[in-house]
């Protein structure tokens, strides 16, 4: 048993041994402060991310399906006559198609307090569709439809616009006439002045 705790005890001294012998990672001062700023920049990222998804509504538009432009006029395609199709109460899909340089169609009207869906798709090149004062913002590709809902609660008129410059390879001298407007009507289905 003698034998056995000196051998042990020395094997005990060589674990120590080896532990002292790992280099001890050294990381300058400096780095170390922007090592610990970044990792603090990731957290507040994650933060704003989470913040922004869920208190404020801001929302990634979405991808609804696919559809051939040569097909928009045809009979069966929602898009052949676009506009404001009411589901319910206070619920609304609007169809809406872009061309160069108008939104078809240029004008919807809706009540105050109403959801809406956008179902927006293009019939030649790549556009964009912002409406102001809201967070409806995306691009609009041919063949594909993007999707969107948005909560219209004040009354008034919303612009929309095209913030992508869509000349269809030509010059984009007529761009800033591509828009349209969202008139919310109040309760009593009078408009309010612009916002």
């Amino acid at each position: 048993m003698s034998d056995h705790q000196p051998h042990a005890h020395a094997a005990g001294e060589h674990a120590d041994a080896v532990d002292n012998n790992l280099p001890n990672l050294h990381v300058d001062r400096y780095e170390g402060i922007w090592i610990r700023m970044t990792l603090i920049m990731l957290v507040i990222f994650t933060i704003a991310v989470v913040l922004s998804s869920f208190a404020w509504g801001i929302q990634l538009p979405g991808y609804y399906q696919r559809i051939d432009p040569a097909t928009l006029s045809d009979p069966t395609s929602p898009f052949a006559n676009p506009g404001l199709r009411e589901l319910a109460p206070g619920k609304y899909e609007a169809y809406m198609t872009a061309q160069v340089w108008s939104f078809s169609p240029a004008e919807l009207r809706i009540p105050a307090g109403s959801e809406v869906t956008f179902y927006v798709t293009a019939r030649d090149v790549q556009h964009g569709f912002k409406i102001m004062e809201t967070n409806v913002n995306m691009m609009i590709l041919p063949g594909q439809i993007s999707t969107l809902k948005a909560i219209f609660e004040e009354p008034g008129t919303y612009n929309l616009i095209c913030h992508e410059y869509c000349g269809a390879g030509g010059p984009t001298i007529g761009h800033h006439t591509m828009y349209a407007q969202i008139i919310v009507e109040d309760a009593a289905g009078t408009e309010v002045a612009a916002k």
